[in-house]
């Protein structure tokens, strides 16, 4: 049996800051400032639920404790279409709650696809978590953090890059 945190941190260790996907990541795993929260949630509504408590919890929570939350769902959006779907139930609740400006909810998926994009196509790599995620993050944080970074526009061209050179067969062995 699989267990969706261990294979959550192996997938951020081994490709976001093995393969440096997201500059920003290592700085909070390095500080333990990643609350990672497996949901029991069998249902969008449930999720959702469980994602307003997370945000409230991120909002109330000193940065220095936590900066990031990743909330893995592995019992419910399992088909992408359905989770891209709820992403805009994630963001209203933003909203709803008062925390536009202030948090925002990035998306992980397994079976990623950017609009445009075939669904085998390398670049989709970039987002795609062993589990479906999702990402809670600070603006604050992501302000300084883009601040900090030469050409932040760069980060996509030269992740595709990177995952171009590595290949589907070298993405599966890192993923194994």
């Amino acid at each position: 049996m699989h267990d969706p945190i261990e294979d959550t941190r192996r997938w951020i260790e081994r490709a976001v800051i093995g393969l440096n996907l997201c500059p920003f990541a290592k700085a909070v795993v390095a500080k333990a400032q990643v609350r990672y929260v497996l949901s029991d949630a069998v249902s969008p509504e449930a999720l959702l639920e469980t994602l307003g408590e997370e945000l409230l919890r991120l909002r109330d929570a000193p940065a220095e404790e936590i900066d990031t939350t990743l909330i893995v769902h592995p019992q419910v959006l399992g088909d992408f279409l359905d989770y891209n779907d709820f992403l805009e139930d994630a963001d209203a609740l933003v909203e709803q709650l008062g925390l536009d400006g202030e948090l925002q909810v990035a998306s992980f998926h397994p079976q990623y696809q950017f609009a445009g994009s075939a669904p085998d196509d390398i670049a989709n790599a970039t987002n795609r978590s062993p589990w479906p995620t999702l990402h809670l993050l600070r603006e604050d944080s992501v302000a300084r953090a883009v601040a900090a970074f030469p050409d932040p526009d760069a980060i996509i061209d030269r992740n595709i890059a990177t995952l171009e050179k590595l290949g589907r067969e070298g993405w599966e062995n890192l993923m194994s």
